[in-house]
């Protein structure tokens, strides 16, 4: 890899903040060679609106990568289906979001990028136009051809992964098995060491049920299931322990001893690292054959076009996908 990595981005939801965000971004000089998934005129017409100088370069994928200066956006072209008011959804839009992914995807599994940055989009809106869609972390990993992915939010202190992700409360228990455990476990550390130079990554499991089970009077899952696992992989000499209980895990003085902490459903661990970073968060999906990283925040359509919109997250996104593209090419 060039020592520019180029990197692709998605602009995301078209009546959302993507669109702004990409446009701010612009505004500085990016230490990367950027290149934003998005139909251009709509880029032109939100930078009017937002009152930010930029100019459109359609990107070369066939140049040496080089730094994306101050005011230009290098672009590929994927065209809007129907006219787009900034806090306005519409369905037929919704192909053209997936469109966007899809290009995305198909340039990184050819090589085209070395990292992929995806903009909010709205799930909702999706799946009312008749598309099946549960996430990006889901979308890529299906794409790719990966049986299994990881979820992991990081801010520069704190990093909390997901043993799963995007389900009903209901159906978390059932979901969490010896074998799906072990293979979360497996991608965590082994990303953490490629992606993110660590060479021993010290790994806090959290438990399911409160106080993690209280010895099994308040559920079994911990015994059954979690302790088996971290007991399995302590042999092999990876640094996991647990399972903690997740009310007391995320003190200051205890995540001092770890690199990550694997919180077993999606509100147990990330209110926590929202709370304690939010806007400047990173969503990262471990276990695909390529980078991704995403911005913690939704599509905030009553911010789109005013100008409001933090570019807090997508940049520290952009910067976390520059660097573990870095990291793994001199690992």
């Amino acid at each position: 890899m060039n020592k520019c990595p180029r990197i692709v981005l998605t602009a995301g939801e078209p009546a959302g903040i993507g669109p702004d965000l990409c446009i701010q971004l612009a505004q500085q000089q990016q230490i990367c060679d950027l290149v934003v998934i998005a139909d251009p005129e709509l880029l032109q017409l939100r930078a009017v609106e937002l009152g930010l100088p930029i100019t459109l370069e359609e990107a070369d994928l066939t140049v040496t990568p080089s730094i994306s200066p101050k005011g230009i956006i290098r672009y590929q072209s994927q065209r809007l289906a129907a006219p787009v008011s900034a806090g306005r959804l519409e369905q037929k839009n919704a192909a053209y979001v997936l469109a966007s992914l899809q290009t995305a995807l198909d340039g990184c599994l050819d090589k085209q990028f070395d990292a992929l940055v995806t903009g909010p989009v709205h799930k909702g809106i999706i799946n009312t136009a008749g598309y099946q869609f549960s996430g990006h972390t889901e979308f890529f990993a299906d794409g790719s051809g990966v049986g299994k992915v990881v979820m992991m939010l990081a801010t520069k202190s704190l990093r909390v992964a997901l043993a799963t992700t995007h389900l009903p409360l209901k159906e978390v228990s059932n979901a969490i098995t010896q074998s799906s455990l072990k293979q979360v476990m497996m991608i965590l550390h082994d990303s953490l060491q490629t992606q993110f130079g660590i060479t021993r990554p010290r790994i806090a499991v959290c438990g399911l049920n409160p106080h993690a089970g209280e010895d099994g009077h308040l559920g079994r899952e911990e015994i059954d299931v979690i302790e088996p696992v971290i007991e399995e992989l302590k042999q092999r000499e990876i640094a996991v322990s647990g399972p903690w209980p997740a009310d007391t895990i995320f003190v200051k003085d205890k995540l001092q001893d770890f690199d990550v902490v694997l919180a077993m459903y999606h509100d147990q661990g990330l209110p926590v690292l929202k709370h304690a970073g939010f806007s400047k968060a990173v969503n990262v999906t471990l276990g695909l054959p390529f980078i991704r990283t995403s911005v913690d925040h939704g599509t905030a359509l009553d911010l789109a076009g005013t100008g409001k919109a933090n570019i807090g997250s997508l940049q520290a996104a952009l910067d976390m996908a520059v660097q573990t593209a870095l990291n793994r090419t001199l690992g």
